[in-house]
C-alpha cells in the first residue's frame, strides 16, 4: 500500500492525502467506508442536469473538493497561529464528513420527502458501525468534537465558521465545482485571492478577511447570487422539483398497488427521521430512479405519465408572475386549474403556485468580519453592494402542462 493517495479532482486538481500524517490517514479510513462512498451515488445538483446537461457530479467530489478548501486555508493558518493544530483533526474530518447524511437527489430529495440531512450526518458520526469505531479509535469524545462543529457549539469559533458561515469552504467548492460543471461562466471565483484574505483573529478566536481583499469577497457573494438566481432557482429546475415533489405524493398514496422495493416502501410509508439508519443508508439516486423506472407501468394513470414525464424531461412549463399581486396569481391558478380539469387531468398534480426567496447576504452567525485599522467591522457595515444583497427576493411561478401553454401566455397581465 502507498504512502499517499490522489485523487485528480477537475476543478482543483491533484487532492493528495498522505497515511504518513495521523489525521490524512484517519481521513483515508473514513472515505473508504461505506457511507461514504454511497455519495458516490447521489448527484450534487439533484435532477438540474435536465436543465445543464453537465450537472452530473457527485457528492463524493464536492466532499472532497471542501476537505481540499478547508486544509489549505487551515493549514496555512497553523503555521502563523501554532495553537490552532490542535484543533486539525475535527476540523478536517468536519469538513470532510459534512454531507454524509444527503438523500437521494440531494436538496431535490429533501424538498420530495420532507427532511434535512444535517440530521442523518449526525446520526450516521453517531451509530454507523463504520465510523463510529473509527472516530473512537482516534481520540475520545472525537465524533462529538465534530458534532460541536456542526452545532455551532465549538470551543474554536473559527472552525464553526469556516465549515458552515456565510464564507466557507462548502460554499467556495459548491459554487466553483457547479459553476463548472453548468457552464455557468458567472459563477467563476478568484479562490486563490479570496483564500488568501482568510485570516484567524486569536483574540476572538474567529474568522476574519483582510479589507484590501473586499472586492474578492464581494465577488463571490455576487456569485452566490447569480448561481443562486439563475442555477438553483433556474425555472426548468423549479419545474423539475415541483414534479417530483407530486410524484412522491402520488406514489405513497397508492404505495399497496405499486412496486416498490423494502427500502423504497420504507421511504414512502413513515417519516424519514423515523427510518432505521440502515433503511435511510440503502437509498441513493440509483435506488429512486430505478422505482420511477417501474412506475411507469404503474395501474395509476396519474403516476404513471408523471413518471414517463419526467424520464422523458417531458416536463411541465412554467412562468414567473413575481410581479403579478396574490389576486392576479390566485386567478391564474383558478383558470389553470379549471383547463386542467377540462383536459381530463387532476389539478392537485398537474398545476400549481411554488414561490422561493433567495438573498445573496444574511447576518447568519455574525456574518463575515472584516479586520479594519478601526477594528472588527461586518461587511454589510463597509460594501454598499452587500447592503443590496442582503435585501431578501421571493420569486414565483405558475407551474403547468406544456399542452396548456398559449392558454396561459393569453392570460398574463400585460406590461
Amino acid at each position: 500500500m502507498g504512502q499517499t493517495r490522489t485523487y485528480h479532482d477537475p476543478v482543483h486538481g491533484a487532492i493528495t492525502l498522505d497515511r504518513r500524517d495521523p489525521v490524512e490517514a484517519l481521513l483515508i479510513r473514513l472515505i473508504d467506508t461505506a457511507p461514504f462512498q454511497r455519495l458516490r451515488r447521489v448527484r450534487q445538483l439533484g435532477a438540474a442536469s435536465f436543465t445543464f446537461h453537465g450537472a452530473e457530479g457527485s457528492r463524493f467530489t464536492h466532499s472532497l473538493g471542501v476537505l481540499w478548501v478547508a486544509r489549505r486555508v487551515f493549514d496555512r493558518l497553523q503555521s502563523n497561529y501554532p495553537e490552532l493544530h490542535s484543533h486539525r483533526p475535527a476540523l478536517l474530518v468536519a469538513a470532510l464528513c459534512h454531507d454524509l447524511g444527503h438523500g437521494p437527489y440531494s436538496h431535490t430529495g429533501e424538498e420530495m420527502f420532507q427532511f434535512h440531512h444535517e440530521v442523518w450526518t449526525s446520526k450516521i458520526l453517531f451509530y454507523h458501525p463504520q465510523i463510529r469505531p473509527i472516530l473512537d479509535e482516534f481520540a475520545p469524545d472525537f465524533g462529538q468534537h465534530i458534532l460541536q462543529i456542526y452545532q455551532n457549539n465549538y470551543p474554536l469559533k473559527f472552525a464553526c465558521q469556516w465549515i458552515s458561515g456565510q464564507l466557507d469552504c462548502d460554499r467556495l467548492d459548491y459554487l466553483m465545482r457547479d459553476s463548472h460543471l453548468t457552464g455557468a461562466a458567472y459563477g467563476r471565483l478568484d479562490l486563490d485571492r479570496i483564500l488568501a484574505a482568510i485570516d484567524y483573529d486569536p483574540n476572538r478566536g474567529e474568522l476574519v478577511v483582510h479589507p484590501k481583499s473586499l472586492a474578492a469577497i464581494e465577488h463571490y457573494l455576487v456569485v452566490r447570487y447569480f448561481m443562486y438566481a439563475q442555477v438553483y432557482n433556474h425555472r426548468k429546475n423549479v419545474a423539475v422539483t415541483w414534479m417530483l415533489c407530486r410524484l412522491i405524493k402520488r406514489a405513497k398514496l397508492y404505495l399497496e398497488k405499486i412496486y416498490s422495493d423494502a427500502t423504497m416502501t420504507h421511504w414512502l410509508s413513515q417519516p424519514i427521521d423515523s427510518l432505521e439508519l440502515s433503511d435511510y443508508l440503502a437509498a441513493d439516486d440509483d435506488v429512486l430512479n430505478y422505482h420511477i423506472h417501474r412506475w411507469t407501468e404503474a395501474e395509476d394513470e396519474i403516476l404513471a405519465d408523471l413518471c414517463q414525464r419526467f424520464l422523458q424531461r417531458n416536463l411541465f412549463k412554467i412562468v414567473e408572475i413575481t410581479r403579478c399581486s396574490e389576486s392576479e396569481r390566485q386567478e391564474l391558478l383558478r383558470k389553470t386549474q379549471q383547463a386542467v380539469r377540462e383536459l381530463g387531468w387532476d389539478e392537485h398534480y398537474y398545476c400549481g403556485l411554488y414561490q422561493r426567496s433567495i438573498r445573496g447576504y444574511t447576518l447568519y452567525d455574525k456574518g463575515i468580519q472584516v479586520q479594519t485599522n478601526q477594528g472588527i467591522q461586518e461587511i454589510n457595515e463597509l460594501s454598499p453592494l452587500v447592503q443590496s444583497l442582503s435585501q431578501a427576493q421571493t420569486r414565483a411561478w405558475l407551474i403547468y402542462p406544456r399542452e396548456l401553454t398559449a392558454q396561459v401566455m393569453g392570460w398574463l397581465p400585460q406590461g
